[in-house]
């Protein structure tokens, strides 16, 4: 048998890359695909796989922040943070901002349980998760919902725009991965991301503006105009997301989330860009396009 690996024992060194490639393009396909089938026959199925990621990142959140003695309840911000993104779905953005409400007065009500110690510090930490996570997620729902939560054509609104929001998103992971792996010299913001270059933020850029034109007049039949600020939206909000979850890892002492995925670490070590875009996305597209 193949001995258990030990703490003392050396990692793979993956160079500039930085990951290893094969593991990841096989995560990252199977993650597409599932959420490109889920798209193609019936919207509500990806509104599933929208919940179990909102379930997954908070047990990945909470993992990360025992780390600094901080203990989120789990059970009301599972439940809540689902409720959050099939209310938004279902019923838009004034559902949403109840539902977000109420889960925050739950969560608080049920860490009372807990006693005196502690309380501000668990509490604090679980409005911050049920914002950064289901509250952001849930966009996601209002976008799918353009099309009509209870109808389904399988090329309305809403389904073009969560292709182009995550196509856009997409398309300035690979940019700046691309360009930053083979022109990367200087770093944007050292301390925080040592292997963020300004030059993979130009690589971004251009992946981004040139996706968000591409998606904008041909999938969307919107104005060039609009593509063009919907790449820069993008690699902007992509790039801050990016890089606070970065000082969230660097701050609790970790290196990954977790490591559910292959290749990638953990849910929310690529959810972050995600998170980051979907809301002023969602707003430049249900203003400008749809």
């Amino acid at each position: 048998m193949t001995p258990a690996p030990t703490a003392d024992a050396p990692k793979k060194d993956y160079g500039r890359a930085g990951r290893n490639l094969p593991a990841s393009i096989a995560s990252a396909v199977v993650l597409l695909g599932a959420v490109a089938l889920s798209l193609a026959f019936w919207k509500p199925a990806f509104m599933v796989i929208v919940a179990i990621a909102v379930v997954v990142a908070i047990w990945e959140l909470r993992q990360g922040l025992l780390a600094r003695d901080i203990d989120l309840p789990e059970q009301p911000l599972m439940v809540g943070g689902v409720v959050m993104v099939v209310v938004a779905y279902l019923w838009g953005a004034p559902a949403l901002v109840t539902a977000t409400a109420v889960s925050a007065l739950i969560t608080m009500l049920w860490l009372l349980r807990r006693g005196v110690e502690g309380y501000v510090k668990n509490a604090t930490a679980s409005v911050f998760t049920l914002i950064y996570l289901p509250f952001l997620v849930s966009f996601v729902g209002l976008m799918l919902a353009e099309g009509g939560a209870t109808e389904f054509d399988r090329w309305d609104e809403g389904v073009k725009g969560v292709i182009a929001f995550i196509g856009v998103t997409i398309a300035s992971d690979i940019g700046g991965y691309v360009a930053g792996v083979l022109f990367g010299k200087h770093p944007m913001a050292p301390v925080i991301s040592p292997k963020k270059s300004w030059e993979g933020f130009a690589g971004s850029l251009v992946a981004c503006v040139a996706a968000g034109v591409a998606l904008v007049v041909h999938l969307l039949e919107g104005d060039w105009w609009v593509g063009v600020i919907l790449g820069v939206i993008a690699v902007v909000m992509a790039t801050l997301g990016d890089l606070c979850e970065s000082v969230m890892k660097r701050d609790l002492g970790i290196k990954d989330m977790s490591q559910i995925i292959p290749g990638h670490g953990g849910l929310m070590d690529r959810l972050d860009s995600l998170l980051a875009t979907i809301a002023p996305i969602w707003l430049l597209l249900h203003y400008l396009v749809f």
